[in-house]
Parts: structure tokens; sequence; C-alpha cells
């Protein structure tokens, strides 16, 4: 049976210090947690995260990588950087990268491998913009995304690797798939899975669902039978909020 794992991308939001009161706020009050929990804050963040979640049963990741070791790459961050202060969690392919930043299925890719391979466990982001949706491109989206993300990923590195489906068209704008729509595109990537890795591999792939994700609508989207947990935007960024998730 798949573990639900509940993701909070902090995104550009918080300073360092409502940061790690947050965090500190949030792992005591989810230390009985019966899911997976994981927050990512922003670089600047991280470190004072990482030390007010000490001890406790959050995952801190990263929102982004840089698919190279070190060298003159101004504004980036190694893997090498984050397991030095203690973060082994990277998100990956987030639609906002994809959009605002030109970041290709091939490039995400290269830093899916080079994550991989340096011992980082990730979560690789995919979904379909309305258009896309509208244009009967759904499957093709998926396909590509998923056949170019994790190519040259082996079996035995995908137990490091979680699959989130977000529909660009819902993160942010308050519109939800409908949890039959959701399901499906989560079967769909399923099926990828097993076609590319195999059913045994497929089986126990987490899948989370993103896009509008809240405490009125978790509890009808974890019921269905391909969602594995959920990676939340804004409800994440409050107790009041992102605890109920936690608690579906």
């Amino acid at each position: 049976m798949r573990q639900l794992y509940i993701a909070g991308n902090w995104k550009m939001n918080l300073v360092p210090s409502q940061a790690a009161k947050y965090a500190s706020e949030l792992a005591a009050a989810a230390k009985d947690a019966k899911v997976k929990v994981m927050i990512a804050p922003t670089y600047v963040c991280l470190p004072a995260v990482v030390e007010a979640v000490k001890g406790s049963n959050i995952i801190v990741a990263a929102q982004n990588v840089n698919d190279h070791e070190k060298g003159a790459y101004t504004g980036e961050i190694s893997c090498d950087m984050l397991k030095d202060i203690g973060v082994k969690t990277v998100i990956l392919g987030h639609s906002e990268r994809r959009q605002y930043y030109g970041e290709t299925n091939e490039f995400i890719n290269k830093k899916v491998l080079f994550a991989l391979q340096n011992g980082m466990d990730i979560d690789l982001c995919v979904g379909e913009t309305l258009e896309e949706r509208e244009g009967g491109r759904l499957e093709q989206v998926l396909a590509d995304q998923i056949n170019i993300g994790l190519d040259g990923v082996t079996e035995e590195q995908m137990a490091h690797v979680t699959i989130a489906y977000e529909p660009v068209w819902a993160i942010g704008t308050g519109k939800t798939a409908t949890p039959a729509d959701a399901n499906s595109a989560h079967e769909y990537i399923r099926g990828l899975i097993a076609k590319k890795f195999g059913k045994a591999v497929a089986e126990k792939q987490i899948i989370q669902y993103g896009g509008s994700v809240k405490p009125s609508n978790v509890k009808e989207l974890m019921a269905c039978e391909h969602i594995d947990g959920a990676l939340v935007g804004g409800a994440s960024l409050t107790l009041e909020q992102f605890l109920p998730i936690i608690n579906c």
C-alpha cells in the first residue's frame, strides 16, 4: 500500500525568521501525522528551517537545483550545497520553472539525472496547460514530460522519485480538476511508468496531485485510487490550512 505524501511548496514566500517560526510550529503540530510530510522553503530559508524541524518527521526540500557540481553558474545552487545543510530532497520541473524560466523536458531531465546521481530524492512535476487540455493534447504532454524527464533513470532510482501531477490551469487559480479528472490523469501517468519501468515499479510509484488543494477538497481527492498525496502551494503557508490537509 502506498503511503500518502503531503508536500508544501512555499514558493517565494516567508523570510527566514517567519519560515523558521512556522516550521517549528508545524513540526510540533504534525508530530503524529500518519502521512509523509515535506516542506520546500526558498534557498535563504533552508538553513533556518532545517534547524527548526531537526528531530521531527518533517522533510525539508529545495525548490530547484542546478545540473552541475560547481563552477561559474551565477545565482545557482548545487546538490552538494543542499546536502551540506541537511537537504536531500528537491522539487524539479515545476510548472512555474517551465513557464517563466523556459525549462524544457530535456533540461529538466539533466537535473533529474544529476540529482539522483548525487543521492537526492526528487519530486518531479508534470502537467498540462488549459490550452493543451482543451486541444486534446493531455496525454501527449504527459507522455513527453514523463518519458523525456525520466530518460536514463533506472528502476532502482525510481524509488527516489515522486511524481506530482499539477494541471497548470488549476495552480493558484482556485480551480481544481475534478477528482475523476485528476484520478484519470494519475492512472495514465501510472501506466506510462509501467511501460517504462515495469508494473512493479508503477504499483509502488507515489503520484501526488497539485493544483489549488485545500482543506475543503483534499479528502475527496485523496480518496481516489491513483492519487497518493498532494503538492500544496498557497494552502501550505499557514498552519490553519496545511494541518487539516496533512490530517486528511
